[in-house]
């Protein structure tokens, strides 16, 4: 069984060489949800990225990892700030409440 870090690099190497496996992204976003609360912030935003860059339609997984970054989003470090809203503003997937918490967390770090 792939753990969190192995979902998120998994399609996130996929997206690296802009490789789109449908029923792969699709199969990783339903796992994903279900271990959502175990992904550590380089997790979160390793996934999103992957799932913007190839532009993989995943709204369920996009609110629900919106959720956890949430609760974690003063463990990111600048890096994964940037990575997470950049992909949910690249997939235009609104979630106006993550976008607070980053900013929040981004005036600390800047």
């Amino acid at each position: 069984q792939f753990i969190p870090q192995n979902l998120a690099l998994t399609v996130w190497a996929y997206a690296t060489v802009r490789h789109d496996a449908p029923a792969l992204f699709d199969k990783v976003a339903a796992e994903a949800m279900q271990k959502v609360v175990q992904f550590i912030p380089q997790d979160i935003a390793n996934i999103v990225w992957a799932y913007a860059t190839v532009r993989h339609d995943a709204p369920a997984l996009f609110d629900e990892v919106a959720a956890e970054a949430m609760q974690k989003v003063v463990q990111f470090i600048p890096q994964n700030l940037a990575n997470t809203v950049w992909a949910y503003a690249t997939v235009r997937h609104d979630a106006p409440a993550l976008f607070d918490k980053v900013a929040a967390e981004a005036m600390q770090k800047v």
